[in-house]
Protein backbone atom coordinates (compact mmCIF):
# COMPACT_ATOMS: atom_id res chain seq x y z
CA UNK A 1 0.00 0.00 0.00
CA UNK A 2 1.35 3.76 -1.00
CA UNK A 3 0.97 6.11 1.74
CA UNK A 4 -0.73 9.12 -0.50
CA UNK A 5 -0.83 11.30 2.37
CA UNK A 6 3.15 11.43 2.21
CA UNK A 7 3.39 12.44 -1.06
CA UNK A 8 4.32 15.84 -2.40
CA UNK A 9 2.38 17.63 -2.92
CA UNK A 10 0.44 16.65 -0.20
CA UNK A 11 -2.80 15.64 -1.43
CA UNK A 12 -5.26 16.96 1.39
CA UNK A 13 -5.21 20.65 2.81
CA UNK A 14 -5.67 20.44 6.46
CA UNK A 15 -5.30 16.18 7.74
CA UNK A 16 -5.07 13.12 5.72
CA UNK A 17 -5.76 9.60 6.44
CA UNK A 18 -4.02 6.72 4.95
CA UNK A 19 -6.66 3.93 3.69
CA UNK A 20 -5.95 0.26 2.42
CA UNK A 21 -5.04 1.05 -1.58
CA UNK A 22 -6.57 5.03 -0.82
CA UNK A 23 -6.72 7.88 1.66
CA UNK A 24 -9.19 10.06 3.30
CA UNK A 25 -9.08 14.09 3.82
CA UNK A 26 -10.32 15.62 7.11
CA UNK A 27 -10.79 19.24 8.22
CA UNK A 28 -9.64 21.05 11.26
CA UNK A 29 -12.56 22.26 13.69
CA UNK A 30 -14.31 25.06 12.04
CA UNK A 31 -13.90 23.66 8.64
CA UNK A 32 -16.10 21.69 6.31
CA UNK A 33 -14.87 19.30 3.60
CA UNK A 34 -15.72 20.06 0.12
CA UNK A 35 -16.64 18.10 -2.91
CA UNK A 36 -13.44 18.85 -4.50
CA UNK A 37 -11.70 17.65 -1.75
CA UNK A 38 -10.81 21.01 -0.56
CA UNK A 39 -11.81 22.36 3.00
CA UNK A 40 -13.87 25.39 3.49
CA UNK A 41 -14.70 27.81 5.95
CA UNK A 42 -18.22 26.30 7.81
CA UNK A 43 -18.88 29.88 8.30
CA UNK A 44 -19.80 30.12 4.73
CA UNK A 45 -22.48 31.96 2.52
CA UNK A 46 -23.34 28.25 1.95
CA UNK A 47 -24.05 26.94 5.16
CA UNK A 48 -26.05 30.51 5.77
CA UNK A 49 -28.52 30.13 2.99
CA UNK A 50 -28.99 33.51 2.53
CA UNK A 51 -31.69 34.73 0.15
CA UNK A 52 -29.05 37.18 -1.32
CA UNK A 53 -25.63 36.20 -0.26
CA UNK A 54 -23.69 37.20 2.83
CA UNK A 55 -20.31 39.11 4.16
CA UNK A 56 -17.92 37.34 6.26
CA UNK A 57 -16.91 39.71 8.86
CA UNK A 58 -14.60 38.94 12.08
CA UNK A 59 -15.10 34.69 11.20
CA UNK A 60 -19.23 36.09 11.42
CA UNK A 61 -21.28 35.23 8.94
CA UNK A 62 -24.16 38.48 8.03
CA UNK A 63 -26.64 37.93 5.46
CA UNK A 64 -27.03 40.90 3.16
CA UNK A 65 -29.45 42.39 0.73
CA UNK A 66 -28.74 43.96 -2.38
CA UNK A 67 -30.49 47.04 -1.89
CA UNK A 68 -31.14 50.19 0.17
CA UNK A 69 -34.92 49.48 -0.15
CA UNK A 70 -34.73 45.91 1.60
CA UNK A 71 -33.95 45.06 5.45
CA UNK A 72 -33.39 41.71 6.60
CA UNK A 73 -36.51 40.00 7.67
CA UNK A 74 -36.73 38.64 11.22
CA UNK A 75 -35.23 34.94 10.27
CA UNK A 76 -31.51 36.81 9.61
CA UNK A 77 -31.58 35.12 5.81
CA UNK A 78 -34.68 36.40 3.69
CA UNK A 79 -34.54 40.04 2.87
CA UNK A 80 -37.85 41.82 2.85
CA UNK A 81 -39.58 45.02 1.42
CA UNK A 82 -39.37 48.49 3.06
CA UNK A 83 -42.25 51.02 1.65
CA UNK A 84 -40.41 53.79 1.22
CA UNK A 85 -44.02 55.52 0.35
CA UNK A 86 -45.46 54.69 3.78
CA UNK A 87 -42.43 55.77 5.72
CA UNK A 88 -42.74 59.37 4.56
CA UNK A 89 -38.84 59.26 3.22
CA UNK A 90 -40.22 59.74 -0.60
CA UNK A 91 -41.05 63.11 -2.40
CA UNK A 92 -42.45 63.07 -5.85
CA UNK A 93 -42.14 65.89 -7.80
CA UNK A 94 -45.14 67.89 -8.79
CA UNK A 95 -48.14 65.71 -9.85
CA UNK A 96 -46.66 62.24 -9.13
CA UNK A 97 -47.18 60.20 -6.57
CA UNK A 98 -45.17 57.04 -5.22
CA UNK A 99 -45.77 53.97 -5.68
CA UNK A 100 -43.72 51.39 -4.04
CA UNK A 101 -42.05 48.37 -5.57
CA UNK A 102 -40.23 45.21 -4.17
CA UNK A 103 -36.82 47.05 -3.13
CA UNK A 104 -37.32 50.67 -4.12
CA UNK A 105 -40.10 52.52 -6.03
CA UNK A 106 -41.31 54.76 -8.59
CA UNK A 107 -42.85 58.31 -8.71
CA UNK A 108 -45.60 57.57 -11.17
CA UNK A 109 -47.96 60.81 -13.21
CA UNK A 110 -50.77 61.20 -11.71
CA UNK A 111 -54.30 60.28 -13.62
CA UNK A 112 -54.77 62.93 -16.04
CA UNK A 113 -51.42 63.06 -16.85
CA UNK A 114 -48.48 62.20 -19.20
CA UNK A 115 -44.85 61.59 -18.90
CA UNK A 116 -43.44 63.71 -21.48
CA UNK A 117 -39.91 64.76 -22.26
CA UNK A 118 -40.13 68.40 -21.68
CA UNK A 119 -37.02 71.08 -21.39
CA UNK A 120 -34.45 68.63 -20.88
CA UNK A 121 -36.48 66.54 -18.38
CA UNK A 122 -39.20 64.38 -18.12
CA UNK A 123 -41.96 66.23 -16.41
CA UNK A 124 -46.25 64.76 -16.06
CA UNK A 125 -47.65 66.98 -18.51
CA UNK A 126 -51.66 67.49 -17.93
CA UNK A 127 -53.48 65.42 -20.55
CA UNK A 128 -56.28 68.20 -22.59
CA UNK A 129 -59.14 65.22 -22.54
CA UNK A 130 -60.93 67.86 -24.23
CA UNK A 131 -58.90 68.36 -27.20
CA UNK A 132 -58.16 64.77 -27.85
CA UNK A 133 -61.95 64.01 -27.41
CA UNK A 134 -61.55 61.72 -24.18
CA UNK A 135 -64.69 63.34 -22.63
CA UNK A 136 -68.07 62.48 -21.27
CA UNK A 137 -69.51 65.99 -22.42
CA UNK A 138 -72.88 65.74 -23.98
CA UNK A 139 -73.82 67.58 -27.66
CA UNK A 140 -75.62 70.11 -25.41
CA UNK A 141 -72.39 70.96 -23.45
CA UNK A 142 -68.80 72.34 -23.72
CA UNK A 143 -65.49 70.63 -22.78
CA UNK A 144 -63.51 72.70 -20.21
CA UNK A 145 -60.08 71.22 -19.06
CA UNK A 146 -58.76 71.51 -15.60
CA UNK A 147 -55.69 70.40 -14.27
CA UNK A 148 -55.63 66.51 -14.45
CA UNK A 149 -59.55 66.60 -15.49
CA UNK A 150 -61.83 68.07 -17.12
CA UNK A 151 -65.50 69.79 -16.95
CA UNK A 152 -68.66 70.14 -18.24
CA UNK A 153 -71.08 73.58 -18.99
CA UNK A 154 -74.35 73.38 -20.57
CA UNK A 155 -74.28 75.52 -23.25
CA UNK A 156 -76.91 78.47 -23.34
CA UNK A 157 -80.44 77.65 -23.39
CA UNK A 158 -79.55 74.55 -21.31
CA UNK A 159 -79.29 73.49 -17.87
CA UNK A 160 -77.75 70.88 -16.28
CA UNK A 161 -80.00 68.04 -14.51
CA UNK A 162 -77.21 66.25 -12.32
CA UNK A 163 -76.74 63.20 -15.72
CA UNK A 164 -76.83 65.34 -18.63
CA UNK A 165 -77.51 68.92 -20.14
CA UNK A 166 -81.32 69.29 -21.24
CA UNK A 167 -83.18 72.41 -22.45
CA UNK A 168 -84.58 75.36 -20.46
CA UNK A 169 -88.27 74.97 -20.73
CA UNK A 170 -90.16 78.12 -21.92
CA UNK A 171 -92.53 79.07 -19.49
CA UNK A 172 -95.77 80.99 -20.74
CA UNK A 173 -97.69 83.33 -18.26
CA UNK A 174 -101.29 84.30 -19.58
CA UNK A 175 -102.63 87.49 -18.41
CA UNK A 176 -105.54 89.29 -19.39
CA UNK A 177 -104.72 89.88 -23.14
CA UNK A 178 -101.19 89.14 -22.94
CA UNK A 179 -98.62 86.49 -23.41
CA UNK A 180 -95.17 87.17 -21.36
CA UNK A 181 -92.45 84.55 -22.19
Amino acid sequence: DLNECGLKPRPCKHRCMNTYGSYKCYCLNGYMLMPDGTCSNALSCLMANCQYGCDVLKGEVRCRCPSPGLQLGPDGRTCVDIDECATGRVLCPRFRHCVNTFGSYICRCHKGFDLMYIGGKYQCHDIDECSLGHHQCGSFSHCYNTPGSYKCKCKEGYRDNATNCILIPIVMIESPGLYHI
